[in-house]
């Protein structure tokens, strides 16, 4: 069933932003002080209002054990009209553990369609995006609090900020370019490295046709491939394939069959053999006949970069399935937006993404 998903309202300068950590509990730790404040500083600047969710800065240790206290900070954000958008700290590895605490709440689930907000954050905050995908939100692969609206340099970075400030303007679509530079990682977030820029890179090789050919459109979905390959598997975590079965987060054949299957690597920095096994079971699965396209983003300090190219090419030898590499989402530094649910146009041969319709509830 071809489902309409409910969009949020545009930014306006003055609204709330609610500040949630919904994985790993690094934003009270005091290492983070320094970052926690620089992202305070720059989201008042673009004219928001901060609100740090009751749980968000407890630490690591207790995040872990208690994912109904994580699972509570994004309800109470939703149920806050006051509050127009939401920003994940940054990602981690058990984000599923609040779809169970979520999904049986129908108080948050009428909340998130009531009250529809900005979501943006990526990494394991897939599973947040999926979820929420279900119940039927339009939310953004983007930009997370840490590593974006946090940066170190003086400024934030000028391709992330671009696309970040799109939340506050109402428009029909949007094309998503190659950015001309990219960043290495840093090495250190400590204090000390506060002011200093991050090593740059000309782009050399811009967005890459790997597979197929032609022009298609599709409603954009996927995140993370290791946060699904995790779900579609439980090879991490036992119980999380079941909790994806039980709540039916993944799409349905007919469902994906009207998507663009966006997919990017982690920090982890996966091997080529492990990209191999996740493609492998995605395309046993049926996934990659039935979805229009794919979008794969740039791995993160180009690690892998040519042999991940060669993985693909391999997997997707006998299908047609066109791919786009190198695009700058996910762990890629910079980061472009992906609105989950929009129709998006992939022009293959001319190498181009295009969104075709409002983000917003306009």
């Amino acid at each position: 069933m071809n489902k309409i998903m409910i969009k949020p309202k545009v930014l306006k300068k003055g609204d709330k932003i609610a500040i949630v950590s919904l994985s790993r509990g690094l934003l009270g730790m005091p290492f983070c002080k320094h970052e926690l404040d620089i992202a305070i500083r720059r989201l008042k600047e673009l004219g928001l209002e901060p609100v740090i969710m009751p749980n968000a800065l407890k630490d690591v240790k207790y995040l872990e054990e208690h994912p109904e206290k994580r699972a509570s900070d994004l309800k109470q954000a939703f149920m806050d009209d006051s509050i127009k958008a939401i920003i994940t700290a940054i990602g981690g590895v058990d984000t599923y553990k609040l779809i169970p605490y979520l999904m049986e709440d129908e108080e948050f689930k009428t909340a998130v369609l009531d009250h529809p907000k900005i979501f943006t954050g990526f990494s394991d905050t897939t599973n947040n995006h999926l979820m929420l995908n279900r119940i039927g939100l339009a939310t953004f692969y983007g930009p997370c609090l840490l590593v974006d609206l946090a940066e170190l340099d003086e400024e934030m970075l000028p391709y992330t900020k671009k696309y970040f400030e799109m939340f506050f303007v109402e428009k029909n679509g949007f094309e998503i370019k190659s950015s001309p530079i990219w960043y290495s990682d840093r090495e250190s977030y400590s204090e000390s490295e506060v002011g200093k820029p991050r090593i740059s890179h000309n782009e050399v090789h811009g967005f890459e046709t790997l597979n197929g050919s032609g022009v298609v459109s599709g409603k954009l979905y996927g995140g993370c491939i290791e946060s699904i390959y995790d779900a579609l598997t439980g090879v991490n975590f036992p119980d999380e394939h079941a909790i994806y079965e039980k709540y039916k987060i993944f799409p349905s054949e007919k469902e994906w069959r009207e998507k663009i299957l966006f997919l990017e690597t982690s920090d982890v920095c996966s091997p080529p053999e492990e990209l191999e096994k996740m493609l492998i079971e995605f395309k046993n699965r049926g996934i990659f006949d039935w979805v229009k396209g794919i979008i794969v983003g740039k791995p993160i300090d180009e690690k892998y970069y040519d042999e991940y190219k060669k993985i693909y090419r391999k997997v997707f030898s006998d299908l047609r399935t066109p791919i786009l590499y190198n695009v700058n989402f996910g762990h890629a530094v910079p980061r472009c937006i992906l609105p989950y649910g929009a129709e998006a146009i992939v022009d293959y041969d001319n190498r181009k993404i295009i969104i075709n319709e409002p983000i917003f509830d306009i």
